[in-house]
Order: C-alpha cells, then sequence, then structure tokens
C-alpha cells in the first residue's frame, strides 16, 4: 500500500469529523438531542452526544474511497453500519439492553462467519497454539462482544474513550504497516482511517466536550478495535502478538473485568451502573478531567510499549507480568477508592 493512500485516508477522515461536529451540533441543540447528567455523570450541562455521527461518517467514507474494500472488509463495514444506527436510536430516545446486546451477536456473526475473521491460533500464548474452530468461534465472540461492551462503559469522561481508541488504532496501525505487508494492508488503512476521525472528533471533546461519542461512537469504534485486534493476534510476524494486543487494549479490559467482577463479588447485576470505573476514582481522588485522561493514556502507552520490549523473554514471562500488572493495578485502585470513602 502506498504512503500516499495511507496519508490521503486519515487526512479525508480528520476532514470529514471536524467539519461535520459543528452542524451535528447545531442540529442537536435546535432538537433537544441532548444528553441530561445524571448520578453517573461528570458532566453538568446538557450536551449533545452524537459525536459518532462525525467519527462514522469519516471512518466509512475514507475506508470506501481510498481502501481495498476486500470481503473481510465489506464484512466490517456492514457490521459497523448497523450498530451505527441502533447506536444512533438509542442516543436519540433509547434503547433496551436487550435490542443493543441483539444487534450486537448479529454484527459480530457477520464478521465471524461472512468475513471470517476470527482467532484460530494464540501463537503459543498459554501455551496454546491452533484451535478448533468450534472454540475459535466462541472466543471470538466473547472477545468482540466484550470489547464493543468496554469502549462502551469507559466513554464516561471528556476526551477518554476517544484518546484510548486513537491509542490502540495507532498500535494496530502500525503493526500492520510494519510488519502486515500486502496481505494486512486493507487493515492498515482501516486503522488510519479511524485515527482520523477520531481525532477529528477529538478536537471538541476534550474537557469541557461541547459533543460526546454517545453510543453510536462507541459500539462503531468498540467493533472496529476488536477487528483489528482479532487480526493483529493472527499476525506470525509480529513476536508474543497476543501479548501485545493484551498491553494495547488494557485499560478498557481491565476496567471492564475489575467493574463486573466487583459486582458479581457484591451480588450485584454485572450490568448495574455506578460510579466505580477506574476515572471515577482518580477524579474522586483530586484529579481533573484532563489530568485523569492523561494518566491513563500514559499509562496505555507505557504498557505497550513494556509488552514489545519484554516480548522476547517468551510468552510464560508475559503472562506473569500480566498477572503482577492486574494485582496491582488492581490494589493501587482499591487503596484508592478506600482511602477516598474514610476520608
Amino acid at each position: 500500500m502506498l504512503v500516499i493512500d495511507i496519508v490521503l485516508s486519515f487526512v479525508w477522515a480528520f476532514v470529514i469529523a471536524v467539519f461535520a461536529i459543528p452542524s451535528i451540533i447545531y442540529v442537536a441543540h435546535l432538537k433537544n438531542l441532548l444528553d441530561e447528567p445524571n448520578f453517573r455523570a461528570v458532566h453538568t450541562n446538557l450536551t449533545p452526544r452524537l459525536g459518532g455521527m462525525a467519527i462514522f461518517a469519516g471512518f466509512m467514507s475514507a475506508v470506501t474511497i481510498f481502501g481495498d474494500v476486500t470481503p473481510q472488509i465489506q464484512r466490517l463495514l456492514a457490521s459497523t453500519l448497523i450498530l451505527f444506527f441502533i447506536g444512533l436510536k438509542d442516543d436519540i430516545s433509547s434503547v433496551s439492553a436487550f435490542k443493543k446486546f441483539f444487534v450486537q451477536i448479529l454484527a459480530t456473526g457477520i464478521v465471524m462467519f461472512l468475513g471470517d475473521i476470527k482467532i484460530n491460533d494464540f501463537q503459543g500464548f498459554l501455551g496454546i497454539h491452533q484451535i478448533d474452530d468450534r472454540f475459535a468461534y466462541a472466543f471470538t465472540f466473547l472477545v468482540i462482544i466484550g470489547l464493543i461492551n468496554a469502549f462502551n462503559l469507559i466513554d464516561g469522561l471528556d476526551g477518554l474513550a476517544g484518546s484510548l481508541i486513537l491509542i490502540s488504532s495507532t498500535a494496530f496501525g502500525y503493526f500492520f504497516y510494519r510488519f502486515g505487508g500486502s496481505e494486512y494492508a486493507p487493515f492498515t488503512l482501516v486503522a488510519f482511517c479511524l485515527m482520523g476521525g477520531i481525532l477529528g472528533f477529538l478536537r471538541y471533546n476534550f474537557h469541557k466536550a461541547i459533543i460526546f461519542m454517545g453510543d453510536t461512537g462507541s459500539l462503531v469504534c468498540g467493533m472496529i478495535v476488536s477487528v483489528m485486534a482479532i487480526q493483529f493476534v493472527q499476525m506470525k510476524a509480529v513476536e508474543s502478538a497476543p501479548s501485545i494486543a493484551v498491553a494495547i487494549l488494557i485499560i478498557p479490559v481491565f476496567d471492564t473485568a475489575r467493574v463486573f467482577g466487583k459486582r458479581i463479588f457484591n451480588g450485584k447485576s454485572p450490568f448495574a451502573p455506578d460510579k466505580n470505573h477506574v476515572h471515577h476514582i482518580l477524579i474522586r481522588n483530586g484529579l481533573s478531567q484532563m489530568q485523569t485522561v492523561l494518566v491513563l493514556s500514559v499509562i496505555n502507552i507505557f504498557t505497550i510499549l513494556s509488552a514489545v520490549a519484554l516480548a522476547g523473554k517468551g510468552d510464560n514471562f508475559m503472562l506473569w507480568f500480566y498477572m503482577a500488572y492486574f494485582l496491582v493495578f488492581f490494589v493501587l485502585l482499591e487503596l484508592l477508592a478506600k482511602k477516598r470513602t474514610n476520608a
């Protein structure tokens, strides 16, 4: 793939998002399509939550204009289109959790069964190599559904979800371009198109945000990132690719696992909303929204660089590394949470 195609697709997605958002904000205020603050919200003003429309417009148009729309890319675009509409309806008039989950299953089925996008080789991670198709589909389903909802749940602070998606797409885009060759060229462009759309959105989403991503954006971006993660895990040219993929997605994955685990332990539904996410804890301990986004972004980048540096030590070492990482991170957050509660 030519560098000029990558640059043009990135710039196109960025420009579309940047110029679309002011019009979306105007119409949202005109039609009173605004997000009202609630007990979980950090914001205090009525704010549009249709930023995902601009991200999707920039991404979709850039991919179809500059990209090589292979059968896999076709299925990815089809699944994002379905998620876009259910997310849009939810942002405007709300949709039941069951309906959203059903559409997520449908979108996941499209990329798995029609696009043949699945994890069928762990590359030796956890001592696992090639796996049976039935397990591959089951595990891939959990990965896609899990990541879609992880990015949806982490979207609770100005600029946070957008920054983590930007970091993820940048990392995957780099590896696809550097090691993927022509086989992964379509996904290289997908990564840079998402980067452009997200960057254009972040222009208006950093504190104090004048527009939110909404479910329209988080569901679509979660699907795109999950598919890129699956493709990346299958790259034999990258040593310890599964371990590095975990590092790239560390913040949303860790936060979702931690929050769900705590809710279940306390006898609550894992889907019951609360203010125990990592960004809530950091905010309660005195960090501003911008500082919280910066801290979590730096942790994400540091974890990626550490995983790349340590990849040569083998998958067993990486397994212990992540176990220690999760334990330390969990203990620190619990100490911060209890400190604030006692205060």
